[in-house]
Formats: structure tokens, sequence, C-alpha cells
């Protein structure tokens, strides 16, 4: 990774990286800001989060997940990620158990409400997709794209944070 030559305060050069529309961190927080608003009309009649949603997703491709395993593939801490499948169990769509296995992992596993939840929710990425004016391979594209920029970064911190390396 090639180092940016500083530059000097006070120059017009310096003025310009500072504008928040040449912010990437900007236009990623903002989309997503945007984005989100735009799924909670769906989200809503699902009787879910955003965050509930995409913990959803990550079940309906592999159920039986740790806890650990899920908030990996969610890039969420325990922290954060308790409180979630707390309420999705409450809501009866999720249960947690130990792991006959190993009795140290806890597992989510989707209840029959939960499986069946995702035909209903089938139709939320086409109306994201329709939403967008994008077409499936540009949207693709561009989250394929977004991954390998935070897999960058992430590879930028690891050998600086031990929150970095627990994130990948």
């Amino acid at each position: 990774m090639r180092s940016a030559k500083p530059v000097p305060v006070g120059t017009p050069a310096a003025a310009e990286l500072l504008r928040l529309d040449h912010q990437l961190c900007f236009a990623l927080y903002s989309t997503s800001l945007t984005m989100t608003r735009l799924y909670k009309p769906h989200l809503d009649r699902l009787g879910l989060t955003y965050p509930q949603y995409l913990a959803m997703l990550a079940l309906w491709e592999q159920d039986g997940l740790s806890v650990g395993e899920l908030g990996a593939r969610l890039h969420l801490d325990s922290g954060t990620l308790t409180p979630l499948l707390k309420r999705l169990e409450a809501a009866g769509l999720v249960g947690r158990q130990r792991s006959r296995a190993d009795e140290r992992r806890v597992e989510v596993q989707l209840t029959s409400a939960g499986r069946r939840l995702k035909s209903r929710a089938a139709g939320v990425p086409l109306a994201l997709l329709g939403a967008s004016g994008c077409s499936a391979g540009e949207l693709r594209a561009l989250a394929q794209q977004l991954q390998q920029l935070r897999q960058s970064v992430l590879d930028t911190l690891q050998p600086h944070s031990p929150d970095a390396a627990q994130a990948a």
C-alpha cells in the first residue's frame, strides 16, 4: 500500500481534501443510512429491524451457526449480537442452545416460524433492486468492490489493533 504525500495545511489542495462530499467515509455512511430507510417499510412488514434481517439472512443461508460464527459473519461483537438474538428468540424466529459436542458453544437454530419467514422476505431484495436504479449485475459488482475495500481496510488495521483481528 502506498503512503499518501502530506498536503500542506492552508493550501487549496488541503481544502479540497477536507470537503465533506469528497470523503469516502461520508459517501458510505450516508448511503448506508439511505439504504436502511429504504429497507424499513419492507422489514416492518416482516417484523424485523435491519440488523435482525441481516442475522436472518445469514441463518437462512446456514442454519445452526454458533453465536461466534454468526457474529463473525455479520461483523458484530457479542455485546451487540446477544440482545438482537434475544429479540429474535422472543419473536419465536430462532432458538439458542448449547452445542452437544462443545458446551462452550451456543448454536442459533431457526424455528419453523423463522424458516417460513424466508418466503415472505424473498421480495425484499427485488424491491430494493427496483428502487436502486441499477441492474442486478451492477449491484453485485458494487457489493464485491465494497467487500474488497472492507477487507483491505481490515488488513491494514490488523497489525495495529486487537479489535481488528476479532472483526476479521
